[in-house]
């Protein structure tokens, strides 16, 4: 199922474009209003999802690039075990492919993730974030669907069999 790789690669283009929109736009930390709710706010995170690890001394930069290159390499071996109509499946992994490479470009390339979509109510903020961490965020709620559906279903016998997607088996992949 690699040839669901394009997906992973029109993430990674658009994330690094609307970075560089954003950076080239916006003021750092600086918040511009869109929405009640929505601000575009430029950020630079150096540590992980939610600034973990922020204030550490500069160690998380290669730490998180590492974990994201062996991530990435078990998404693609993930794929390459795929059989063809596991496309649910394909397509989830791809954008978290794609999201984790899109930031990994970040933390090479500058030394911190460009983050700059900021959700809140009220006085309550969510961290930062980008079109990366979406992508990420969007296949890993399809990759939780598909199992959770896999253990409510009753079709033939009681859910997937294992390598299979519940989804897809329901559309006939099988």
């Amino acid at each position: 199922m690699l040839r669901w790789l394009w997906l992973a690669a029109a993430v990674v283009v658009l994330d690094q474009i609307s970075k560089a929109v954003a950076s080239a736009e916006l003021v750092l930390y600086k918040p511009l209003a869109v929405l009640p709710g929505f601000n575009l706010t430029l950020m630079h995170n150096t540590g992980a999802a939610f600034s973990f690890l922020q204030d550490a001394s500069g160690w998380q930069r290669w730490f998180f690039a590492a974990i994201a290159v062996l991530v990435s390499a078990g998404i693609v071996w993930w794929m390459r075990k795929l059989r063809p109509g596991e496309t649910w499946q394909a397509v989830a992994l791809a954008l978290i492919l794609g999201g984790a490479l899109g930031n990994l470009w970040d933390r090479l390339a500058l030394g911190y993730v460009v983050d700059f979509i900021e959700i809140y109510y009220r006085h309550w903020f969510w961290p930062a974030f980008n079109l990366a961490d979406s992508a990420i965020s969007v296949g890993a709620g399809m990759l939780i669907f598909d199992g959770v559906r896999g253990l409510f279903s009753r079709e033939g016998g009681g859910g997937a069999r294992p390598g299979e997607s519940t989804h897809d088996r329901s559309r006939g992949g099988r």
